[in-house]
């Protein structure tokens, strides 16, 4: 990790929902949680645990009914729509299980889609695009369209994508959960890579496999963290450039 700066900070955050009316779930019970800049942080439980709740925050997707949470140094609790979705796109990357990825676009033109949404000049990003294709291994398929592509050339994709605005931040959602287990290896051999040239990200999952990735395990139950653990990984060094089939 390179800086003990907290990227993310969570303080008495809570999420309440009204089902039916009448019925109030309160999803997160008074979260306190940091990150600091470069960590890997994987996140656990079971179902209505609150994990989903708690990733969906930390996207800046929705809002805490209580609480506060500071994303770079921001208070971004109670920020209008507009500016929010703003400050969602120029610091949060997004890894889906499902990729996401719009199936008329080629690979190219879906990793530009988030300079689109930022207004950006798409033609004055085409070398950094191409950068990030060939950083994923998939410098050879620029003009393919997902349907073209298997699984793990199509999440390689979602995260090129991922890191077209540099974001501060990388959400993964289940990343490998379409995955085989030896092209879920792979994908996530990439995400210990980008962790070690310095992102921070902050991944959801089942799989214990998976979270031993991580520097920090958080484990949540009825809407609190019931735990944490803290990996002694120091034998992550897979830096080099994998080959999806």
């Amino acid at each position: 990790m390179q800086s003990t700066e907290p990227i993310i900070r969570l303080e008495g955050l809570e999420k309440r929902y009204v089902l039916g009316g009448e019925v109030e779930v309160r999803a997160l019970r008074g979260v306190n949680l940091s990150v600091e800049r470069g960590s890997y942080v994987a996140i656990m439980g079971p179902s209505g645990s609150g994990k989903s709740t708690m990733l969906n925050l930390i996207g800046c997707l929705d809002r805490p009914t209580a609480g506060r949470y500071i994303l770079g140094g921001t208070d971004v609790s109670r920020m209008p729509d507009d500016e929010l979705s703003e400050a969602r796109g120029r610091t949060i990357g997004f890894i889906f299980q499902s990729y996401n990825l719009i199936a008329q676009l080629t690979v190219i033109e879906n990793i530009q889609v988030p300079l689109i949404y930022q207004g950006k000049d798409v033609r004055a990003y085409e070398d950094h695009c191409r950068r990030l294709a060939q950083l994923v291994g998939l410098g050879d398929r620029l003009d393919h369209r997902p349907n073209q592509l298997s699984g793990g050339q199509q999440q390689r994709v979602a995260i090129a994508r991922s890191l077209v605005n540099d974001p501060l931040l990388l959400l993964a959602d289940e990343p490998t959960g379409n995955l085989d287990s030896r092209t879920g290896h792979e994908v996530l051999d990439l995400l210990d890579r980008l962790n070690a040239e310095g992102k921070t990200i902050v991944l959801v999952t089942h799989g214990d496999e998976v979270a031993a990735r991580a520097h920090r395990v958080i484990h949540m139950r009825d809407g609190v963290i019931e735990r944490e653990v803290l990996n002694q990984r120091t034998d992550v060094s897979v830096r080099q450039p994998v080959n999806m089939p």
